[in-house]
């Protein structure tokens, strides 16, 4: 019988570690929902990742996300590149052919897509296994209404999640499109920590669903720049020493070609690129994700192919046809590519700009357009350069160009297919100005007045050059604003109404821009460019955002100016159908217009979402509503803080001290002397602490 008990507990046992199903109640709506605990096996397919039914049962859809460092052509690629079918082995990431570290979850890179149907719940469950590097997770373009603790953002929404332990994310999917989930501390979405996170919907609520045979999991392109090494050297090289901030190559579902390698016969071979499957006759959604950390935007076409354009950052507008589709870090697009073509393979090119552009090291990438018919192991015939990624005719979200551009259609010129709401009434309630250029301070973190300061350093590469927004670097408190908000002394939170000197001297500190509940924002974002020709795609956490204007004034421009187009109305804003976005780029030299229905309470990053900048602090937080209308804290959520405790040698009294290490003259909570003067107190306790314990031994 013994034996039979321990057959059934590891029968058990693997079962419970590949999937079990089993039914609850749905307090809301009382029916039935599916509960799925499943831990995503290489290339298994989750239980969630489903066609949405008009009478389908919600889902609660569990992940287990493992964070560990990693390394390109691993032991498990046995002989990747030379057997392209051990490139494709489970926990093979031949990446770009060099080998390197990387900061993966469950040794994939990209790493497990989250696919779910509108209304199911998510639980992810992330597991900090890196040595000694705190993490978090954040769900790109996710609201988080009602559950802005499960945001991501470390001293923003939470804790970092401390090596060794566990943090569950947990909220309900109330946003149908293409999202995406990253890492949200350093560079670790550099190196390869994320995934796509897709929300789909009925057929009846999808606008677009009669243009299209076919969504499938397998038509997702996640691109990201890369290097040899490692985000964080690179980031160090470049801001202490003369290290540029370049990529050499691009990645499309972590596979490209880039290193060669000669095989036996002596042909040249590389690591293998993406394929997606296609059958003559038939339309597909595509999905793409621009998961890039430096400012390399990217322009995306498919040979013999024009795109029809849908949407973008999870929301629709009226469908555009269009040669090519230019991506900026954080962004994501929707397509549609009509299987048209002779039975045959196609390049998908990708074509890496400004700081990847032909200036440098002409980055790019490419995958393969599959017919079924066609071989699956050979590639396209036509050549791959820099110059043949790009290709003529119309373009989307050109770089650095405003609307009325010949064969460039401009973000704002788009037509949103979301109704019209307030955030587009004619005045709003609040406007703010939000300039930036780089600025030639004495920027402490990277200079030393007197000893190498900007002024002393001779040589010009390495004089770090700081953006900031409106003169301003983000500091955060050493506790996060949302969960600890009734600690926060919010007198302490700075702007550039409440500044000054900052053009001249180097200004850090928590930078809040607040604003009432459900009030309407208009954000004016001018991006000088009297240095370097560059582009920076700002992300906001917590809300969309109509793109109302955009333009390109000339080289460069000044606050000035753009307030004096503004005022003789040459600044044209599009009132009634703008498209909706949560990551935009600003052109150099011009300005973006935005608009907010600050709907959601809470504290919310606004940040440029190249990494490089982000870090030193190109960011600002966005404070909607009261703290009391914000959300109650979750029982139980991680704490975090200063410690510094008093010498216990010094004869100054101890004092009580909160989280931001503010402390009070209370005598009560001098440790020592009231131990002392209390000692009685002390003596009770204890006998207490004794009896209790012979009552219950």
């Amino acid at each position: 019988m013994a034996q039979l008990d321990k057959v059934a507990m590891l029968l058990l046992w693997i079962t419970n570690s590949f999937c079990y199903s089993i039914s609850e109640k749905s307090a809301s709506n009382n029916k039935t929902k599916e509960f799925f605990e499943y831990v995503l096996l290489d290339e298994s397919k989750h239980p969630c990742t489903r066609t949405c039914t008009p009478n389908g049962a919600p889902m609660v859809c569990r992940y287990q996300f493992k964070l560990e460092w990693y390394q390109t052509l691993s032991k498990a690629c046995f002989n990747c590149p030379y057997s392209e079918e051990d490139c494709r082995k489970p926990h093979c990431i031949p990446g770009d052919g060099n080998r390197r570290p990387v900061l993966v979850v469950n040794r994939q890179m990209p790493g497990p897509a989250i696919e779910v149907c509108l209304g199911d719940e998510i639980v992810v469950d992330v597991q900090n296994d890196l040595i000694g590097e705190t993490t978090s997770l954040h769900f790109h373009g996710y609201h988080q209404r009602d559950t802005p603790y499960m945001d991501g953002v470390p001293f923003v929404t939470q804790c970092p999640i401390q090596p060794g332990t566990t943090f569950r994310y947990n909220f309900m999917a109330t946003q149908a499109g293409t999202h995406f989930w990253h890492s949200h501390t350093g560079f670790q979405r550099a190196d390869g920590a994320f995934g796509a996170f897709i929300v789909r919907t009925i057929e009846e609520d999808d606008p677009h669903s009669s243009l299209y045979d076919y969504d499938l999991s397998s038509h997702t392109i996640s691109i990201l720049d890369w290097g040899p090494g490692i985000g964080t050297a690179k980031f160090v090289a470049h801001h202490h020493s003369n290290g540029d901030n370049k990529a050499d190559t691009l990645l499309v579902n972590g596979l490209g070609r880039f290193k060669t390698f000669t095989n036996s016969t002596n042909h040249t071979i590389y690591t293998p690129t993406a394929r997606f499957t296609v059958e003559r006759g038939y339309r597909y959604r595509f999905r793409i994700i621009n998961a890039g950390f430096l400012n390399c935007p990217i322009e995306v076409s498919v040979d013999n192919h024009t795109l029809t354009v849908i949407g973008s950052d999870g929301s629709n507008f009226a469908s555009i046809k269009a040669e090519s589709i230019v991506t900026y870090a954080g962004e994501r697009f929707d397509f549609i590519i009509n299987a048209d073509q002779p039975v045959d393979l196609y390049w998908i090119r990708f074509k890496g700009l400004m700081d990847c552009d032909e200036r440098f090291r002409s980055a790019h990438q490419a995958a393969v357009l599959q017919y079924k018919g066609s071989s699956k192991s050979s590639y396209p015939q036509a050549l791959l350069s820099y110059a043949k990624a790009h290709k003529e005719g119309m373009q989307i979200n050109a770089l650095n160009k405003g609307p009325g551009q010949n064969n460039s259609m401009n973000i704002m010129e788009m037509q949103s297919l979301d109704t019209w709401d307030s955030s587009l009434k004619e005045i709003p309630d609040y406007q703010f100005v939000v300039s930036y250029d780089f600025y030639r301070i004495n920027n402490p973190r990277f200079h030393k007045t007197a000893m190498y300061g900007y002024a002393e350093v001779n040589d010009t590469k390495q004089q770090l050059l700081t953006p900031q927004l409106n003169y301003i670097s983000l500091k955060l408190p050493p506790v996060p604003l949302l969960p600890a908000r009734d600690l926060l002394d919010t007198d302490k939170f700075c702007n550039r109404y409440n500044m000054e000197h900052c053009e001249t001297n180097f200004c850090e500190c928590t930078h809040v821009l607040e604003v009432p509940l459900r009030s309407t924002v208009e954000l004016i974002i001018i991006d000088k460019g009297f240095v370097y020709d560059a582009n920076h795609p700002f992300h906001l956490h917590g809300h969309t955002f109509r793109v109302v204007a955009m333009d390109k004034v000339g080289a460069n421009v000044t606050e000035e100016q753009v307030a004096a187009l503004d005022k003789k109305g040459l600044i044209k804003r599009n009132l009634i159908n703008a498209i909706k976005k949560d990551t935009v780029t600003v052109p150099d030299g011009g300005y973006t217009i935005l608009r907010i229905l600050a709907s959601n309470p809470g504290y919310w990053l606004f940040h440029c979402h190249i990494e490089f900048h982000m870090e030193i602090g190109m960011a600002l937080v966005l404070k909607v509503g009261e703290h009391h209308e914000m959300a109650p804290v979750p029982e139980n959520f991680p704490k975090c803080g200063d410690f510094v405790p008093k010498d216990r040698h010094s004869k100054e009294k101890s004092k009580h001290c909160n989280w931001l290490n503010e402390c009070d003259d209370d005598e009560s909570y001098s440790s020592a002397e009231n131990l002392h003067s209390n000692k009685w107190l002390v003596y009770i306790v204890t006998l207490q602490c004794v009896m209790w314990r012979i009552r219950f031994s």
